[in-house]
């Protein structure tokens, strides 16, 4: 999955803004709702916050406070420090995260938290809550048309095709999984707790 996020991070924006290989998808109120989750994210307090997994900084930007962008991509640590040069952006993993306990008093998780499997998300948990107090999970909605867990196959630009782990959530299920937790959307497409 490494190497499949390095290679995406030049086209990564295009799911986002429904260009490139998304043009001719079907998502019914995906603009709409990229939209309220950005706004959500902009009406957390400013904060000393580290956003894990950043990719290419797309909702990272919007993060009020003293923002630090962690990813393992250097595609996208590159993208990020470019559109954020105000920001910290680090290359380096989630598991263990590279800084100090309570460095943070809010972490930021998107479109990460799904992507790990058994084992994993209780190590990543415990580590996101040694470096801060709360913790904000932005994720995709479980949808009808899909299973709650599965291997993706995905394609890229360049033809190169790439398997990933990938999971689905209500937002209900998310909260429960981090433990409790306040919904702060609960859409079609995205899912997005606090807790």
């Amino acid at each position: 999955m490494r190497a499949y996020y390095d290679a995406r991070a030049a086209e990564y924006d295009d799911w986002w803004l429904g260009t490139g290989v998304f043009t001719s998808q079907e998502r019914p109120g995906w603009h709409e709702e990229v939209a309220r989750v950005v706004a959500v994210l902009e009406g957390l307090e400013p904060a000393r916050v580290l956003d894990v997994a950043c990719g290419t900084a797309f909702l990272t930007r919007h993060l009020r406070g003293e923002v630090t962008a962690l990813d393992q991509s250097p595609r996208m640590v590159e993208i990020a420090r470019e559109r954020m040069p105000e920001a910290t952006v680090v290359q380096g993993d989630a598991v263990p995260l590279p800084f100090p306990d309570r460095a943070f008093d809010r972490v930021v998780i998107g479109h990460f938290y799904g992507h790990l499997r058994p084992g994993e998300r209780e190590r990543f948990l415990a580590e996101a809550r040694r470096i801060a107090p709360r913790i904000v999970v932005v994720d995709t909605a479980r949808r009808s048309d899909r299973p709650a867990e599965t291997w993706e196959e995905r394609g890229l630009d360049d033809g190169s095709r790439h398997e990933v782990y990938k999971r689905y959530f209500t937002a209900a299920e998310l909260g429960g999984e981090l433990g409790g937790g306040k919904v702060l959307f609960d859409g079609r497409w995205f899912v997005v707790v606090a807790c």
